[in-house]
């Protein structure tokens, strides 16, 4: 009871903030704007439509995980309410798991707030509804639980701002990952080749849940792919909420 007090209270926060309506309702905007691109671009105007809409859905998605998971941590720190909550029964494990709980809700209810109004909008425009557009925000919140726990991760030990830098980083370069494959045959030398190797497995493969090319083309990832890409995940956030408990059980308050 104690993580699922922590979660509530966590998701009670989130949405008070300004910041997160504004986010919320900037991507409802541009999402819904992707019709007046669509008349201007020339092509297919739905398959316009669809990759501007979920693009702008996904930045603004992104951006909501990172700004409010590199504050969950560190406003308990700066407000000094960690000391009030630490000196009740509940481990340090229950509050990372907690606040990580918290703000997965507060995302689960941003995304589907801006599905629901697209899903609509495309169905006015289109008059079909696209079970594609529907796999590709399901894949989308995967993604958005791993950028929460990075940004979580970093939250347990260091500032906002160097949180930001170092998630954002860490998610350009995830999206960029599959480059590897491209140049991985180049790699000669042990210490370089052992280094990239290094780096391509520990950093999370975030293309594993971009698959809005595919379904703006009309075609869908193999279940088997999608299961894939879960499991992945499932495994990657649970080592990340594993790390930030270990630092975040060493780090001493003064």
């Amino acid at each position: 009871m104690t993580a699922s007090a922590i979660a509530l209270n966590t998701f009670k926060e989130a949405v008070r903030n300004k910041v997160f309506y504004l986010l919320v309702f900037v991507g409802i905007f541009f999402a819904l704007s992707s019709e007046f691109i669509s008349m201007l671009a020339l092509g297919d105007r739905i398959k316009v439509l669809k990759d501007v809409g979920l693009a702008s859905i996904h930045f603004f998605s992104v951006l909501v995980a990172i700004f409010t998971g590199i504050n969950l941590v560190y406003k308990e720190i700066e407000k000094k309410t960690i000391y009030n909550i630490l000196s009740k029964p509940i481990s340090r494990s229950s509050f990372i798991f907690g606040k990580f709980l918290g703000l997965s809700v507060t995302l689960l209810v941003a995304l589907a707030s801006m599905a629901v109004i697209f899903f609509l909008f495309l169905f006015i425009i289109s008059g079909t509804f696209d079970s594609g557009v529907a796999l590709y925000f399901f894949m989308l919140y995967f993604e958005l639980l791993i950028i929460t726990a990075i940004s979580l991760l970093f939250s347990s030990f260091s500032t906002p701002i160097l949180s930001s830098i170092f998630t954002i980083t860490i998610f350009l370069v995830g999206h960029i990952l599959w480059t590897f494959n491209q140049f991985k045959p180049f790699l000669v030398k042990p210490a370089p080749k052992i280094l990239a190797y290094f780096f391509y497995y520990i950093l999370p493969n975030l293309d594993k849940f971009n698959i809005k090319n595919a379904v703006v083309m009309g075609s869908v990832p193999s279940t088997a792919t999608v299961i894939n890409s879960i499991l992945y995940a499932i495994v990657y956030i649970t080592s990340l909420l594993v790390l930030s408990i270990v630092i975040f059980n060493k780090r001493e308050f003064q």
